[in-house]
């Protein structure tokens, strides 16, 4: 199954009287970065929890936010007076001993209370049964987010089918052009010998142009790209986490596709080769964000 690493749930629970909503949103990464953005779950219980959402989530670039809706007799900040206290000294004294711009007292009760740490977090403790609410919580939110990343994956699978689908049918339009391809050279080779007025071998000449001939053939650039086509699909369908491998195989395409341009000595050819070079791309760009 194709699964994104593009995806976002959230998840509610009640402690007592205030409700807690966790949140959890993942990007694209080569591994798996965790970061918690909140102060609410304890120190002891970070490992714990970065544990949890690198098996549950397995790569990404992913950020776990937890808020808190406390009941109305405890939802006021308080300032913390010792810090307030604190910063107003300091000022006073750079006042006092320097020749900065003094301030009214409103103007300077304004700055103190945008100074960090003025306000109390009025965060609490939990206790060990709280604690494990929160911590089906962000469970629960994990099963969100891959629920997400499951319907993100059909359409990146959908798209890439689309994608693959296209640069195989390329196939058959470059082959449309490939005798007259060898036409071509043949009869740019001739009119360069005539144009010289050289007289060589005949036989010679033939074995020469055959061997030249040979060395732009791409009878198995188009063999192995199909192949490759095939291969992706397969691994698609078949591997679980199958992201890392899909590059690999979008790149050895692109090294046939390449070589099928260098050889094509033709127009209408590259033409083709530049169209499947775009829905390759499309394919690069979308395995990077499947798990």
């Amino acid at each position: 199954m194709i699964r994104s690493m593009t995806g976002y749930g959230k998840a509610e629970c009640l402690l007592g009287e205030d409700k807690y909503l966790i949140e959890i949103r993942s990007l694209n990464g080569k591994n798996a970065d965790v970061t918690l953005k909140t102060p609410i779950i304890p120190r002891n219980k970070e490992m714990e929890v970065r544990q949890l959402i690198t098996q549950s989530l397995n790569r990404g670039n992913i950020d776990l936010f937890a808020t808190v809706e406390r009941n109305d007799s405890d939802n006021v900040h308080k300032i913390n007076k010792s810090v307030l206290l604190g910063y107003y000294t300091q000022i006073k004294d750079i006042m006092e001993t320097t020749e900065v711009g003094s301030l009214d007292r409103g103007d300077l009760l304004a700055t103190l209370l945008r100074m960090p740490e003025i306000f109390d977090a009025n965060n609490r403790e939990l206790t060990e049964d709280e604690w494990n609410t929160l911590f089906d919580c962000i469970k629960t939110t994990l099963k969100e987010i891959n629920i997400f990343r499951e319907k993100e994956g059909e359409s990146l699978r959908i798209d890439l089918l689309r994608q693959v689908d296209k640069i195989e049918s390329y196939i058959p339009e470059v082959e449309k052009y490939e005798k007259e391809r060898i036409d071509n050279i043949r009869q740019r080779m001739m009119a360069r010998i005539e144009e010289q007025k050289l007289n060589p071998d005949h036989d010679r000449l033939e074995q020469e142009m055959i061997f030249y001939i040979e060395k732009l053939d791409i009878n198995e650039e188009k063999v192995r790209l199909r192949q490759h086509c095939k291969y992706f699909r397969e691994t698609m369908e078949n591997e679980d986490l199958p992201g890392r491998k899909l590059g690999f195989i979008a790149q050895e395409m692109g090294r046939e596709i390449n070589t099928m341009g260098s050889k094509a000595n033709h127009a209408e050819i590259q033409k083709w080769v530049v169209r499947m070079k775009d829905e390759l791309e499309k394919i690069k760009e979308q395995t990077l964000n499947i798990l």
